[in-house]
């Protein structure tokens, strides 16, 4: 599906069948890799599903759909720059097939707004941000194979320094006025969510 979905964009705004299809292959590649039990396709998958959600609300579809595929695509647990590296990945593509630049830069912008997830000024952006985040609001089964496979990822560290900083995380989420930032999402999610990170908070010890 994913693959159907990126190569119908890409091919919007290139006649280039080999580099639309060797920038699937680079997303496939890095979403796939070693180590990536959370931030994988079936992430992805899940994000498109969720956009799909309050597709009516949004103001440009294609470049949320580039925001999507591109803001993972360089993610290493112990790193701190991957939404930068991940955003440059999605400029240097973007400018490959000849996106505009003012949608490019947009793109960057909302990929780089997964960082922090603060308000922005642009809705799409908000829709973009929640849906990322939605996965906190779903049923309690369905957020323990989350904070699993998050942990997963973050292997490398023992409890004593994984657990803290987990939880920190976690509470900083829990002491915004708001977790999601748009009227769709709070409606659907806010409450589950709040309830499942204190829950997490409470394993954590």
């Amino acid at each position: 599906m994913l693959k159907t979905i990126f190569l119908q964009l890409a091919g919007s705004y290139t006649s280039n069948t080999p580099l639309a299809e060797m920038l699937w292959a680079e997303i496939q590649k890095k979403y796939s890799g070693k180590g990536r039990y959370y931030h994988n396709l079936s992430h992805l998958e899940n994000l498109y599903t969720q956009l799909e959600t309050c597709k009516s609300g949004i103001q440009d579809w294609d470049t949320l759909l580039f925001s999507m595929f591109y803001h993972d695509i360089i993610y290493k647990a112990t790193a701190k720059d991957n939404e930068e590296k991940s955003a440059e990945a999605a400029v240097k593509a973007l400018k490959a097939i000849g996106y505009s630049a003012d949608k490019t830069d947009l793109c960057h912008s909302q990929i780089m707004a997964t960082k922090s997830h603060t308000v922005s000024d642009d809705n799409d952006t908000n829709l973009f941000t929640d849906a990322d985040l939605s996965i906190v609001g779903s049923n309690w089964e369905d957020y323990a194979a989350y904070y699993k496979n998050v942990r997963k990822e973050y292997s490398i560290y023992p409890d004593f320094m994984y657990n803290p900083g987990r939880k920190k995380v976690l509470q900083h989420f829990l002491d915004m006025e708001h977790i999601f930032k748009t009227e769709f999402f709070r409606d659907n999610y806010e409450a589950k969510a709040r309830e499942n990170l204190k829950r997490e908070i409470e394993l954590l010890g």
